[in-house]
């Protein structure tokens, strides 16, 4: 990098923006930081009053700035993403439809150890937006070496961000509750459900309501599972009253119990299983009542990860503890909700 007359500066890269003035008008930069100078630059550089240039010119196997970005942003994005850029060498990795934002850790991790190339994105596991700017990447210098972006390119065999449609599968919502059952209160749950779904895409094949008999909620599970459902959610009944009988019940359809309790706050008393029928996994969640008072809950973490088709172990369930304390928040953060 060097100082040079603006007239010798054709081909080199600009190493600081260059701004124009107008007093009262205007002020901003007529180029910015790593711009390659042109012949046509000229006559405008000096017109801003300069007459000489730190400026960086490029060698055989130095790759500029931007290029160099263009080759990052192709090499590590997956599906349904859509790059904006580059500005000031950086490009941004956008949601081209609503859907799960996924994120591979360990390879992000290894792509950041390359050193003078640098990713950043939203967590993954979140749901997103189509529009919603989701990361983005860039070289540190102006320009970078040939060979670093080679051995990038030979280290991110896959996709480090993509983006997952979510499916639409049709909902069972089975609500418990004797005094539901009875008409002495009424449900509150369905209503919020609905909505959810809804927001989500997922049409609502009808809601049961079971009283606390755990035959009856089996019944109601199984029949929605005859139904079509992809996806049945059990409402309340989760906590220990032994008036409480849905985790009996869910079992009782012979489907594999996941978990039941979460380290999320609200939805500690969570409920996951999967119900195997005619060749289909279906997911069986026992929403406990936090889920229909709080704005942000455990259906915000598991449900658009079901939707993403993700098959969910304990362990996953588990790692939900860090970032599980969701008591205080009014939208999940970075999400579009």
């Amino acid at each position: 990098m060097k100082t040079i007359p603006v007239q010798d500066a054709v081909g080199t890269i600009l190493c600081q923006d260059i701004t124009r003035i107008v007093p009262g008008q205007y002020k901003g930069p007529v180029f910015r930081k790593g711009h390659v100078v042109t012949e046509e630059d000229i006559p405008v550089l000096l017109d801003v009053g300069k007459e000489h240039l730190y400026v960086y010119r490029p060698e055989p196997g130095m790759v500029h700035e931007e290029d160099a970005a263009w080759r990052i942003a192709r090499c590590v994005g997956g599906a349904n993403l859509v790059l904006k850029g580059p500005k000031e060498g950086r490009i941004d990795f956008v949601a081209e439809c609503d859907g799960l934002l996924n994120v591979d850790e360990d390879l992000l991790f290894d792509f950041n150890s390359l050193g003078e190339m640098t990713l950043a994105t939203l967590p993954g596991n979140i749901r997103v937006c189509q529009g919603q700017a989701l990361g983005a990447t860039r070289v540190t210098p102006l320009v970078v070496e040939e060979d670093l972006l080679r051995r990038m390119e030979s280290t991110i065999t896959r996709p480090v961000l993509s983006v997952t449609l979510f499916a639409s599968p049709l909902v069972g919502i089975v609500t418990t509750g004797s005094e539901v059952y009875a008409g002495r209160i009424r449900d509150g749950f369905g209503p919020v459900l609905r909505e959810r779904f809804a927001s989500l895409g997922c049409p609502v094949a009808g809601q049961k309501l079971s009283g606390d008999d755990a035959n009856v909620i089996a019944n109601a599970i199984l029949d929605f599972a005859a139904e079509g459902c992809g996806l049945i959610c059990v409402t309340g009944g989760m906590s220990v009253d032994p008036d409480d009988r849905t985790p009996a019940a869910i079992r009782k359809t012979g489907a594999s119990v996941v978990c039941y309790g979460a380290p999320v706050y609200p939805g500690a008393m969570f409920m996951l299983a999967y119900l195997e029928r005619d060749g289909k996994t279906i997911p069986v969640l026992g929403l406990p009542g936090g889920v229909m008072y709080s704005k942000v809950s455990i259906f915000d973490l598991v449900v658009p990860r079901l939707l993403a088709g993700q098959i969910l172990s304990a362990r996953d369930v588990h790692r939900m503890g860090h970032g599980g304390f969701l008591t205080q928040l009014s939208s999940m953060p970075y999400s579009c909700l």
